[in-house]
């Protein structure tokens, strides 16, 4: 087979888009974006959990950062906030009966705040009216009917009392010890020297006297306290008569804007009570007094409007960034006092569940589970159904202490977690109450396939984000480029890249390129220009790496034939970059029973997906030599000059044509570099970072001279991967450098040594001069005489044998992975 027959064209490298198909000339002429792209089935599983009312249909958005998780979730959310009645209103108040139970108030939207007004005006009013209503000549003249009869019999009781005393010739005295009697003489009050100096007779007469006075004394007053409780009674029922007169008809007024609302008309009925409970604070108050107090409204009277809505706004949309524990659910403020601290139900205040309540609550799932009590206090929220506010501090405190305990608010919620798929996965396996609470996962993909209505969506939403961000619109083949550049991102001509932040750092960064030059609208020229100040400020060790390569440190060879050394292609991953390298990779074949050794492994620099794929090529080894007889094979494998963890199976192929190479004594190419990976069969697979492989390799072979019989085999699976640079693609159009997809293991190995790989019964092919250097092995081995040895079990001698395997080593964790 010709090296042609897998060779691929400049066409086949690169897939560009027409901007001629996107059917305008500037972006400018394109709408806005309606709704989401590429997401259809991450937005069918959000509109199914926002549909469902059922406790627990909760949504957790999972995907990558950057394919517009954020912005989807918001969109569908305000979509159907916008559609649903704006909930009610919750106001705290004080709770007249129990204190330290505040009162939960519902009203409907936008009546909290009036509430609050309508109390503070109804307080004002009292404190104004009342001591008027006290002061007027009427309340004196209602006073004096209250209780004029009961101070006649009052008085008239005393007058009997005293006429009764003085026809027993005794007089009653009122002391501040008390009422006291004595006998008279003359009509005066007798001395006590006049008394003494009565007959005996006489003087027990006089004590008989004043004793049944006395008794009839008690009897009286009796009487007279009865006539005072009367009294007393009388006034307070006029005073509370008159009280209720003077702010009654604005009473009734406040009371009938709540009709329907029994509880709230409840507490405005406490209110009242309440003030006629302290009217004598009320009556004492001076005028100015008065005055001042108006803006002093008691504690005991306002209202915490904890959460209002607008009736016009629908629902709410609350999307809390920093999702601490008080932030989320609420919690007691104190302010100081007396070197101490106090509060009350006016220092209640909301969370975000308060104010998403009958909506929609967006928070960041990793935010929620960092924020230390967060996590716990959103799931006991959506489990009971109730949002009840406490702080911290009397869940820990080791001494219960005297607080406040509001009623707890209803919740009808609908909670929207945006987080990664691992972070989904850890939660889903590790917490028995998320997938109670969350049973909708919107699972946001990584691309969107490539077709002419994505092409005009992609343009749709570059259109969109121009004028979001007051960027300059693009022409139609700046926006190609960019499409382009979706496709390369994506690493498939299939498929355009869903990772829309990186389309939106691209925009931004030709615009203002843009800019720098004075252009109305941004050219292919600019976005050109973004890419590659992009891949300036990040290549600092990517050029430093090939700097090593063209001084020789790294060694790397592009020209010649080299035997058991093959150029295999790995990636580095930078996070932000990611560039391609070659690694040379040798092998030493040798007579003996160790089959293929990986010295990575044996040096601990081998990851477990690596040492897996070279058990494969023992494998296949043993598959197609060893069929008929052991293989008699020793192989050392190594990765020169790496001083790095060595992971991934894409360099198995290469590792398997070094192996080929040593066994059929044909030397390899070596301006020809290898990835893909490849099973027991001999058939290559797929690989990753195709792309940044490929240019890696032309990169190197750039700095070291291009021959024009350089280039790289690929798997052909991975041709649909292509989007090399313009600079790469431009040298295979002219012939310069070359891309070969192979499918199999005899394509790789013709293309590399120019030798067919034949059968392992055909001399004059690759396999068939490894199987006869195998059989060479097989013989030496079999002609050689064992050395006897002896090794030690449990501290007993044990026949001559084999020496036990050594364990597998644990891998070390990668630090720069190679695949």
């Amino acid at each position: 087979m010709a090296s042609s027959d897998f060779e691929l064209t400049a066409d086949q490298v690169y897939k560009a888009c027409d901007p001629d198909s996107l059917g305008f000339e500037t972006t400018e002429e394109l709408g806005a974006l309606d709704g989401s792209i590429g997401q259809e089935r991450a937005m069918a599983a959000i509109d199914l959990g926002i549909g469902i009312k059922t406790a627990g249909y909760n949504v957790f958005a999972a995907g990558p950062t950057g394919t517009g998780r954020h912005s989807a979730v918001l969109l569908r959310a305000k979509e159907a906030a916008r559609k649903q009645p704006a909930p009610d209103d919750w106001c705290y108040v004080y709770n007249f009966q129990d204190p330290r139970h505040p009162i939960a108030l519902r009203l409907p939207a936008g009546r909290g705040p009036k509430l609050s007004r309508d109390i503070e005006e109804l307080i004002i009013a009292a404190r104004q009216e009342i001591p008027r209503a006290f002061e007027s000549e009427q309340y004196e003249q209602r006073r004096e009917e209250a209780v004029g009869d009961v101070q006649s019999q009052r008085n008239q009781l005393l007058r009997q009392l005293d006429e009764e005393a003085r026809q027993q010739g005794l007089m009653i005295q009122a002391t501040p010890m008390g009422i006291v009697t004595m006998p008279m003489k003359d009509g005066r009050p007798m001395s006590r020297e006049e008394f003494e100096q009565l007959p005996e007779e006489e003087r027990e007469r006089i004590d008989e006297r004043m004793q049944r006075l006395r008794d009839r004394i008690g009897e009286t007053l009796a009487q007279a306290r009865q006539l005072d409780k009367e009294a007393r009674r009388r006034l307070e029922a006029l005073d509370r008569e008159v009280a209720l007169f003077a702010i009654g008809h604005r009473l009734e007024e406040v009371k009938a804007a709540y009709e329907g609302l029994p509880k709230v008309v409840e507490h405005l009925q406490a209110v009242a009570d309440d003030l006629i409970e302290h009217l004598p604070e009320l009556r004492s108050a001076e005028p100015g007094q008065r005055e001042q107090d108006q803006e002093e409204i008691p504690i005991r009277y306002r209202v915490n409007v904890l959460v209002t809505n607008a009736p016009e706004d629908g629902a709410p949309v609350v999307h809390e960034q920093s999702p601490t524990y008080y932030n989320l659910v609420g919690g007691l403020e104190y302010r100081p006092m007396a070197g101490g601290a106090v509060t009350d139900f006016t220092l209640i205040k909301a969370g975000a569940v308060h104010r998403a309540n009958g909506g929609y609550l967006i928070l960041r799932a990793l935010d929620v589970l960092l924020s230390p009590f967060s996590w716990d206090a959103l799931k006991r929220s959506l489990r009971s159904g109730e949002a009840t506010i406490e702080n911290i501090g009397e869940q820990w405190t080791p001494i219960p202490a005297a607080g406040l305990r509001p009623e707890p608010i209803p919740l009808d919620l609908k909670v929207i977690l945006i987080g990664s798929p691992l972070l989904y996965f850890l939660l889903y396996h590790y917490d028995e109450e998320f997938g109670k609470l969350f049973k909708v996962k919107a699972d946001f993909d990584i691309d969107m396939s490539a077709t002419p209505e994505s092409y005009r969506e992609y343009a749709a939403f570059i259109a969109s984000h121009c004028r979001l961000a007051n960027l300059r619109h693009l022409d139609k083949k700046a926006a190609a480029r960019v499409i382009d550049y979706g496709m390369r991102i994506a690493g498939d001509q299939e498929k355009l890249s869903a990772r829309f932040a990186a389309i939106s750092d691209l925009l931004v960064e030709a615009n203002y390129w843009a800019q720098q030059e004075g252009a109305d609208k941004i050219g292919v020229r600019h976005v050109d220009q973004a890419l590659e100040q992009k891949e300036y400020r990040s290549r600092r060790i990517e050029d430093r790496l090939f700097e090593f390569i063209a001084r020789g440190d790294l060694k790397v060879e592009v020209a010649g034939e080299a035997l058991g050394q093959v150029n295999g292609l790995a990636v580095l991953d930078l996070g932000d970059y990611a560039f391609g390298r070659p690694s040379r990779i040798t092998t030493r074949v040798t007579p003996g029973r160790s089959g293929v050794i990986n010295i990575e492994r044996e040096a601990r620099l081998s990851g477990d997906i690596h040492h897996k794929a070279v058990m494969i090529l023992t494998g296949y080894l043993a598959g197609m030599y060893a069929e008929h007889a052991p293989l008699s094979l020793s192989a050392t494998l190594c990765f020169e000059q790496s001083y790095d963890l060595v992971e991934g199976d894409s360099a198995s192929c290469a590792e398997l044509y070094a192996i080929l190479s040593s066994l059929a004594d044909a030397p390899i190419r070596q301006g020809v570099a290898v990835t893909g990976s490849v099973d027991q069969m001999g058939n290559i697979q797929a690989v990753g970072g195709v792309n940044e492989k490929i240019e890696g390799f032309y990169t190197t072979c750039k700095l070291k001279g291009l021959t024009g019989d350089q280039g790289v085999v690929i798997p052909r699976q991975n041709v649909k991967n292509l989007m090399l640079k313009p600079e790469v693609v431009q040298a295979i159009a002219e012939g310069r450098f070359h891309v070969w997809a192979v499918s199999h293991v005899d394509e790789g190995i013709e293309l590399l040594t120019g030798i067919p790989a034949g059968s392992p019964d055909q001399p004059d092919t690759i396999h068939g001069r490894a199987a006869a250097r195998l059989k060479e092995f097989t013989e030496s081995l079999r002609g050689a005489q064992p050395e006897r040895t002896t090794h030690v079990v449990e501290g007993r001698p044990q026949p001559a044998g084999p020496v036990p395997p050594t364990p597998p080593t644990p891998p070390i964790p990668p630090s720069q992975p190679v695949s």
